[in-house]
């Protein structure tokens, strides 16, 4: 799950993590009386107007602009909220806008990078800094990746002053900020493990003009399966800001990644649904989604799977893939006859099963009558989806 900036460095102000003032706008006509009221707090005509969607890029993009007085700060609040923001992350469809955040502005000396998030590989955390804050960290990690300090982290053990002090030298901080940003990075490792995220990321973190260190932005992701045990996180999630046909998915426990082609699949287990969408591209298709329907697939949710899949109007045929371990086949078989049947189904449908009760499986589909497209293997059963949807 993401959020908000705002909502980050709300987090990020309980666990004593400097950060500038602010005040969230969503109705354009609040705007002149929260505007002076932060001109007020903030003792200063300057503020910082700042688009808030759920990805990076948007000073780029138009969406963040500095404000040097009230009649300025309201122009670029009308510009800017129920805008359609295209960023790097957003892709070319962009996000619309709505909502905003009236931001203090900082005097700005230095710009760095910094971010938490697991190595899976090493089974220890990762934190990150970099000198070059303030733009695209795979930009940097591709040409000058000696430019990124890394120290990982045991969660067992957490994370040692020595480690903390190991970063701020890698940006080159000495003094009075030296000592602020090892204990920024002290509390950002505590937030980071307090909130089960998954990753915390702060671009740019900054050493203003007058020496102190602060967060000028804040990104997280959490953990889905740790969020029942972080309820004042998860009442943050915005739906505006995902798909809504992978919201309607997770309605049903379905996984559910909505992608750019006409080949609907549906499989058992994510290990499976990727090797599925592989192998239709070898096949010379394109997926139009990942949807995993979990190791315990059952009548109900196959029917809530074609419901899901069949919402997305670039669909041109359906490939459902499962092994039957848990799962009986005959049971996804029988299933998939009456979600055919139910829904009206008039896109084909490629069925490949394997395992428990595969070949009582076989026999219920041969026997329905319906229409449906038996596969022996996975190869044949992309072969025959690509055909299928390709064919006019």
């Amino acid at each position: 799950m993401k959020i908000h900036e705002y909502q980050g460095k709300e987090i990020f102000r309980k666990y004593s993590i400097p950060v500038p003032q602010g005040y969230l706008i969503e109705d354009v006509n609040e705007a002149e009386n929260i505007v002076k009221k932060a001109q007020s707090d903030f003792g200063s005509e300057t503020v910082v107007i700042k688009a808030q969607i759920h990805a990076g890029g948007r000073g780029k993009g138009g969406g963040v602009k500095v404000s040097n007085n009230f009649d300025t700060a309201i122009s670029n609040i009308k510009e800017i909220l129920g805008m359609n923001l295209i960023t790097h992350q957003t892709g070319s469809m962009g996000q619309e806008v709505k909502k905003v955040y009236v931001e203090e502005a900082s005097g700005i000396e230095k710009e760095f990078y910094c971010a938490i998030t697991l190595d899976r590989n090493l089974e220890k955390d990762v934190f990150m800094v970099s000198t070059e804050g303030g733009v695209e960290i795979e930009k940097v990690a591709d040409e000058t990746p000696e430019k990124i300090i890394k120290t990982w982290i045991d969660p067992l053990i957490g994370m040692k002053s020595y480690q903390a002090r190991k970063l701020a030298f890698g940006l080159n901080l000495n003094g009075e900020p030296f000592k602020q940003a090892v204990s920024l990075f002290q509390k950002l490792y505590n937030c980071y493990v307090g909130t089960d995220a998954s990753l915390v990321e702060i671009n740019p973190l900054v050493l203003s003009t007058d020496e102190k260190i602060i967060a000028l932005d804040a990104k997280f992701n959490f953990d889905n399966n740790a969020l029942y045990r972080q309820s004042d996180i998860s009442v943050l999630r915005d739906f505006d800001e995902e798909d809504p046909t992978e919201v309607e998915a997770g309605k049903y426990d379905l996984n559910y990644i909505k992608l750019d082609g006409n080949v609907g699949c549906m499989v058992n287990g994510a290990g499976l649904a990727m090797a599925t969408m592989d192998i239709i591209k070898l096949a010379g298709g394109e997926p139009a989604n990942f949807l995993d329907v979990g190791g315990a697939a059952s009548a109900e949710t196959v029917k809530n799977g074609f419901k899901i899949i069949l919402s997305d109007k670039n669909v041109n045929a359906i490939l459902i893939n499962i092994f039957g371990g848990i799962v009986r086949c005959d049971r996804v078989a029988k299933g998939v006859i009456n979600a055919v049947e139910e829904l009206g189904l008039k896109v084909p449908v490629v069925v490949r099963l394997e395992g428990t009760n595969a070949e009582e499986a076989k026999e219920i589909l041969k026997e329905s009558g319906l229409s449906i497209i038996p596969a022996n293997d996975m190869r044949d059963a992309a072969e025959k989806v690509v055909a299928s949807a390709t064919k006019e």
